[in-house]
């Protein structure tokens, strides 16, 4: 009987503790005191980085280029919806579509992988950056992270493009081997009011008129034209952006 009752204690015991443990890592919000994500998001929040390895090893490799939005870990904040969940090093390997973690910024820390939840973001020099799902110009869906650049009913993300070409010998002494190289490729995409669909953008008027809402795209044509801008540079596609939420806002009055 008192076994019996000792092993009813111990079952409830860790019952008990399960519960404390899961409820930490459920409710995402348990900051640590120095500013850190605390443990329970941090594992959460911890994908796999072997699946990555397997698709592309380079390691021991001459390669020109780079995979990385940057080679070196830097400050973020981290969110999970609009809970801040503390302080993190990151870094975007583009290649492979994964943000590489740390809790610290020191070398002997083991490398992370944030698990790609479209419900966590990065707080990078004030601009959001989190998983998402969007169509390239080619029609092609796909998921991946993205910078929103402007906020509002229209938006407005940068996506960095990273494609890979092995090395290819010289077949004979008259043509010159091509070396390994990593080359990188700025994309813009934009949200349009409907919030349903993020799509690539181009810079080409035509394009971008194709991609606005019916009641806005006579509005935009108009201040296109007598504006005189033809859409082909980053600072245009701000401004094609900021007229049509100021055309919903004007539009909602």
């Amino acid at each position: 009987m008192k076994k019996t009752l000792l092993t009813i204690c111990m079952l409830v015991g860790s019952v008990i503790m399960y519960a404390q443990t899961t409820g930490q890592v459920q409710s995402y919000n348990a900051n640590s005191a120095d500013g850190g994500v605390s443990d329970a998001f941090y594992k959460y929040a911890i994908g796999s980085i072997d699946e990555a390895k397997k698709k592309a090893n380079f390691e021991n490799r001459v390669i020109e280029g780079s995979p990385y939005l940057s080679n070196i870990f830097q400050y973020a904040q981290l969110y999970y919806r609009n809970e801040i969940q503390g302080d993190i090093y990151f870094r975007y390997n583009a290649y492979n579509e994964e943000i590489e973690i740390k809790q610290q910024n020191i070398e002997s820390e083991p490398i992370k992988a944030l698990t790609k939840d479209k419900k966590i973001r990065l707080m990078v020099n004030n601009k959001p950056m989190s998983f998402k799902t969007f169509i390239d110009k080619k029609r092609n869906t796909k998921n991946g992270y993205l910078t929103l650049l402007k906020d509002g009913k229209y938006k407005l993300y940068h996506h960095l493009n990273v494609t890979f070409k092995d090395a290819k010998k010289a077949a004979n002494s008259f043509e010159k081997g091509r070396p390994a190289k990593f080359s990188q490729n700025d994309e813009y995409y934009f949200e349009n009011e409907s919030g349903k669909k993020i799509s690539q953008v181009e810079f080409n008027a035509k394009k971008v008129l194709a991609l606005v809402a019916n009641e806005h795209k006579e509005a935009l044509q108009n201040y296109l034209k007598s504006e005189k801008i033809k859409v082909k540079t980053l600072n245009d596609l701000y401004k094609v952006v900021e007229f049509l939420n100021d055309e919903v806002k004007y539009r909602n009055l």
